[in-house]
């Protein structure tokens, strides 16, 4: 089966999130399923920098004039099957993509005035690749991962040619890619797009309800997800439509390369560590501490956070949190930028309790590894959470996820309550209600239960003997193309 796989990042060139992580793992996962998968990317600096041997196989004039160059090559970067390299499509063009810093921002955070056409671009470069513009290999299928690949589906549908499904991933329906109508024109869409069933939505644009549209199958990236985006309350105006596509949506669950996060092999990390070997996390978490500027105290439960500051991290919580966790003899670092207030205050805490509260503004890969591997709790309170990876990373490195019980939250840890904390099935600390009540009892409740040294040991190696690999992942991704394949493409309707 070929397959094109189309995203906006790839781990480990370039990321912003675990869109990155997912892109990156998922093409080896799928070439042990038994396909033949490739990625298109835009040519993003970081992309560029990591394509080896990229060579010219066509190029194609974009509506508004412009004209893109697509380089066919290998990410040595990015591991595929059996260690060989991936295969990858980037399209050159350095008046869209060749500029510093964020993909979609500029300095000052603003979103680039002609992200519709940056996307856009990658659209039509997914559509002239599925009718056949590399003459040695042509996919079966596309899948395209997030808003940024929506239009896919689209250009797909309106142009001539062959049926070639299209598969869409949900990874965060909050970021819509949403437009003034107004460019409409430079889309090279016909004017029948925009409407209710189409791409219009409150007379704008959307990229990600393009993907929901036009595609063929969707999905999300956890289960629960999946049932809550049906719903007013998180389905962000395309709970309609969603729901009438329900038989079309499912859940699969996000999973992680064993070959990046492992304690036992991570080259990153103080000391290596297993689940029946767990004296190594101490060293880390010494460390750390001290890294951090924190107080080296082993005593000490270390919580952490690391994440995008934004509000639908729920980390209005944890700042609410703070003085009753430091009271109640914890420790806080966090990692992570973006919402300026969010930033502000959390420095402002780390002055206020210097030695048990550190922040470090920006994402370091490096730092996050080292962090997982010396924190006792993994704090992800979030307001909504799609999947979420930093719950699973801090199961895998033994450090017990606090979390909301939301989408993959919900779907990846297992509360510590008298009855899983008899039966042994207990992974970390889950809440229910977004609220500061709430998230503080579950703090409560971790420190109460750091306080009996062999229930959390007990607890630490259930989580870290849990099995997040891309094996189940990839298959339930084939079974999905298959379905795709076998059912008349809304792409030729």
């Amino acid at each position: 089966m070929r397959l094109l796989q189309v995203s906006a990042e790839i781990y480990p060139l370039l990321k912003t999130g675990g869109l990155a992580d997912i892109a990156g793992a998922l093409p080896a996962a799928l070439a042990t399923a038994g396909c033949d998968a490739r990625v298109l990317l835009p040519g993003f600096p970081a992309i560029r920098d990591g394509l080896r041997d990229g060579q010219p196989i066509g190029q194609f004039s974009l509506p508004w004039g412009e004209t893109v160059r697509v380089l066919r090559g290998t990410l040595p970067a990015v591991p595929g099957a059996e260690g060989s390299p991936v295969h990858a499509y980037v399209l050159d063009a350095p008046g869209l993509y060749d500029r510093p810093g964020n993909p979609y921002e500029d300095a000052q955070r603003r979103p680039y005035a002609d992200n519709h056409r940056r996307f856009a671009a990658l659209g039509w470069g997914a559509a002239h690749l599925a009718r056949g513009l590399d003459a040695a290999w042509t996919p079966e299928l596309v899948h395209g991962h997030d808003w940024h690949a929506g239009l896919a589906a689209a250009c797909l549908k309106f142009t001539a040619g062959r049926p070639v499904p299209v598969v869409f991933t949900v990874h965060n329906l909050a970021y819509q890619g949403l437009f003034s109508a107004d460019v409409l024109g430079e889309l090279g869409l016909p004017v029948s797009a925009f409407q209710v069933e189409g791409l219009e939505f409150h007379g704008q644009i959307s990229y990600m309800k393009a993907g929901l549209y036009y595609a063929d199958r969707i999905t999300t990236v956890s289960p629960t997800y999946a049932r809550e985006i049906q719903t007013p309350e998180q389905g962000f105006g395309l709970d309609g439509l969603l729901r009438a596509r329900r038989n079309e949506l499912g859940g699969i669950l996000n999973a992680v390369d064993a070959a990046v996060w492992n304690p036992a092999t991570d080259a990153l990390i103080t000391r290596h560590y297993a689940a029946d070997q767990p004296a190594g996390k101490s060293r880390c978490k010494a460390a750390l501490q001290e890294e951090a500027g924190l107080a080296v105290r082993k005593g000490a439960p270390l919580f952490t956070v690391v994440s995008r500051l934004a509000e639908q991290k729920g980390l209005n919580l944890v700042l609410a949190g703070i003085d009753s966790l430091v009271q109640g003899g914890g420790q806080l670092l966090v990692l992570g930028s973006g919402d300026h207030a969010l930033e502000s205050a959390f420095a402002h805490a780390a002055q206020r309790h210097a030695g048990s509260v550190a922040l470090r503004v920006g994402y370091d890969e490096a730092f996050a590894h080292r962090i997982f591997a010396g924190s006792d709790v993994t704090l992800v309170p979030s307001r909504f959470e799609p999947c979420g990876l930093t719950q699973m990373y801090g199961l895998l490195y033994g450090s017990l996820p606090l979390v909301r019980a939301v989408g993959g939250l919900a779907d990846t840890v297992v509360d510590a309550d008298l009855a899983t904390l008899d039966d042994g099935t207990a992974t970390g600390i889950v809440f229910a209600s977004f609220s500061e009540a709430d998230y503080r009892h579950a703090v409560r409740r971790a420190l109460a239960l750091y306080r009996q040294p062999r229930a959390w040991a007990r607890v630490r190696q259930t989580g870290m003997q849990q099995d997040f690999s891309w094996t189940q992942a990839a298959r339930h991704y084939r079974a999905v193309y298959l379905a795709a394949l076998q059912i008349p493409s809304r792409a030729s309707s």
